[in-house]
């Protein structure tokens, strides 16, 4: 009788850990991680540049931003998430920390509930800037 008990002692032991698990893997996949592959053909107006960029960032449930970009082919003097659509320009609103040719989002990092809405809906971009092109080198928009 004190192995039957024992053995469902387990078992729902067992369960719990499995749906754990589970969130914790629906958690991860809810994040929004993107690839992201900067050029200068989706600047506003288009740059004609042979510098590159790629990167990867992650905007999570909660707004917390994370992930970095590199530059190549140009000397890159910053790089930022703005808020604006695709084909207009908008506002810095997280300005990357340098690191060499590597920007990253700084720790604690976080979108309002409004720019939350705005990368929902393709609103937000990254871009890479340099002293020939102060207004943006290289760009990718965000998509969740």
């Amino acid at each position: 009788m004190s192995a039957f008990f024992e053995s469902k002692k387990v078992m729902r032991l067992s369960a719990w850990s499995f749906a754990i698990a589970l969130g914790f893997a629906a958690a991860a996949a809810s994040a929004g991680k993107m690839d992201v592959k900067l050029s200068g053909d989706q600047e506003v107006p288009p740059v004609k540049s042979s510098g590159a960029g790629s990167g990867t960032i992650t905007i999570n449930d909660d707004g917390t931003v994370s992930g970095s970009v590199t530059a190549t082919g140009f000397a890159p003097t910053a790089a930022h998430i703005h808020y604006a659509a695709a084909g207009k320009n908008g506002p810095v609103i997280v300005p990357f920390t340098k690191e060499g040719d590597k920007f990253s989002a700084p720790a604690g990092a976080k979108l309002t509930a409004d720019q939350m809405k705005a990368y929902k809906a393709g609103e937000l971009y990254v871009n890479v800037h340099s002293a020939a092109n102060p207004g943006g080198e290289v760009r990718a928009q965000l998509k969740p």
